[in-house]
């Protein structure tokens, strides 16, 4: 039994505090993006930035940083991504622009694709598979509750501290646990010290950089001519993959493995469909509504709160039942909520969106323990860094295509124009589009899930 073995349920507090905090900084940011607007003379594509870039540099970083990780040591990679994203944080406390403000969370989200690819990477490797249900279902819980409680905490501290103390609040639980993981964290190098790919590496992140940009800003031209050869270089990048000796994403493992395949695919369009729901429903709630941003948290942790309680039963479910069939039924709610959402106009009713919330929540809890429990555990132990890389990107991929899609719809409906009581009809109008389109998204969802195949769960009978 290794260090981590002995340590588990100290890494699971390990993993609790880093799962809550990056959805607590998202959340709360989405909260406080019409104050940073105001404050900053920004518009409503420009702010939508401030979350995009973050999510861009978790995505195209993760693949290379997870093979790194794999070679050189996770609790390296893993309390290196802790200190910078302390750093970065403290430096956002003083932004004195927005394009600064976007270039520190830039940074976070290199941060963050360190600390991602090996916190479930260090936890899959701490739990039996009989526990690692249970494991992961209770860091997926604690997501919840970083997204549960940044729209109201963040509401209220943007309220009455200003948008800055967002940052400044999540320096102390950084500290502590930089000093946890340095204590208690093994090395944990279970790879060979192999030549690492710079060059694929390299073409990767440009290559998905510029797809993601491309589609991020159409409809023009060159962004069309930008995510067409962000998707040809993506597929060079995979053909070179599967022919060289030392290759940064072994394509061959993880493509001939149907399970890990599908659930990775079902991944990347469940986020796609539904990450932008808190930044929409924010500006909704606020700029048509008229809400404080207390008030808009407060009504929006309705669906983090239903994946915060039901997490960790669906984790357990998991362990004893195939994750599948939990996964695929988790986002066919899912799919009804969010087109409930896609009929909301100016005079909805605050109770009727926070019951579509609750109902979006209770599937999303259903669908994302199951389907990361499922794919992490139909790969081989000497590979969990690249498995854990590999659905981190497919996560990061889809909040950013989500992203893209609505800044796309804002661009299209709105101008990109900071929201005046003018441009609310056309913002109505971008909503609900990306909510149509988000449905059958998730639509498709299920039959990737399905697609997987029969799953037989870790600790199934």
């Amino acid at each position: 039994m290794d260090q981590n073995e002995k340590n588990k349920y100290k890494i699971l507090t390990i993993a609790i505090f880093t799962a809550f905090q990056t959805p607590f900084m998202i959340s709360s940011i989405n909260i406080a993006l019409p104050s940073i607007g105001t404050e900053f003379s920004a518009g409503t594509v420009t702010l939508s930035w401030v979350g995009a870039i973050f999510l861009l540099l978790s995505s195209i970083l993760m693949v290379p940083f997870g093979k790194l990780a794999d070679i050189y040591g996770r609790k390296k990679f893993f309390v290196s991504g802790m200190v910078l994203f302390t750093v970065s944080s403290l430096m956002a406390v003083a932004s004195p622009s927005v394009g600064i403000l976007i270039a520190l969370r830039a940074l976070q989200g290199v941060a963050s694709s360190m600390i991602l690819v090996t916190s479930v990477a260090i936890l899959t490797t701490a739990f039996p598979p009989n526990e690692r249900g249970f494991a992961l279902g209770t860091a997926v819980a604690s997501t919840y509750v970083g997204l549960s409680l940044g729209p109201f905490l963040g509401g209220y501290m943007t309220g009455h501290l200003g948008w800055r103390s967002i940052f400044f609040v999540n320096v102390p639980l950084s500290l502590i646990v930089i000093v946890m993981a340095s204590i208690y964290m093994s090395p944990m190098r279970h790879g060979p010290r192999i030549p690492f790919d710079v060059f694929g590496s390299v073409t990767y992140s440009i290559s998905l950089c510029v797809l993601m940009y491309g589609l991020s800003t159409l409809p023009s031209t060159i962004s069309a001519y930008m995510a067409a050869a962000g998707a040809l270089g993506l597929a060079a990048f995979l053909l070179r993959q599967a022919r060289i000796a030392n290759p940064v994403f072994d394509v061959t493992v993880f493509v001939k493995n149907r399970v890990f395949l599908f659930s990775s695919l079902a991944c990347l369009i469940h986020y796609s469909a539904t990450y932008s729901i808190t930044f929409l429903l924010s500006l909704y709630l606020q700029y048509v509504k008229g809400k404080s941003p207390q008030e808009a948290g407060l009504i929006l942790i309705a669906q983090p709160v239903m994946m915060a309680i039901f997490s960790p039963l669906a984790g357990r479910l998991s362990d004893r039942f195939e994750p599948r069939v939990l996964a695929s039924v988790g986002m066919a709610v899912t799919a009804a909520g969010i087109f409930q959402l896609s009929t909301l106009d100016a005079g909805s009713g605050i109770t009727r969106i926070v019951w579509y919330l609750i109902f979006i929540g209770f599937g999303y809890a259903l669908f994302s323990s199951p389907n990361t429990n499922a794919a992490m555990g139909a790969v081989d132990r000497s590979h969990y860094g690249v498995a854990s890389a590999a659905i981190g990107t497919m996560r990061s991929s889809g909040q950013m295509l989500s992203m893209g899609l609505t800044a796309m719809a804002l661009s299209i409906y709105t101008g990109g124009v900071r929201m005046t009581p003018s441009a609310v009809p056309g913002f109505l109008a971008s909503m609900s589009a990306v909510f149509v389109a988000s449905f059958f998204l998730c639509f498709a969802a299920i039959f990737m899930s399905l697609a997987r195949g029969r799953v037989r769960a870790p600790g199934h009978q």
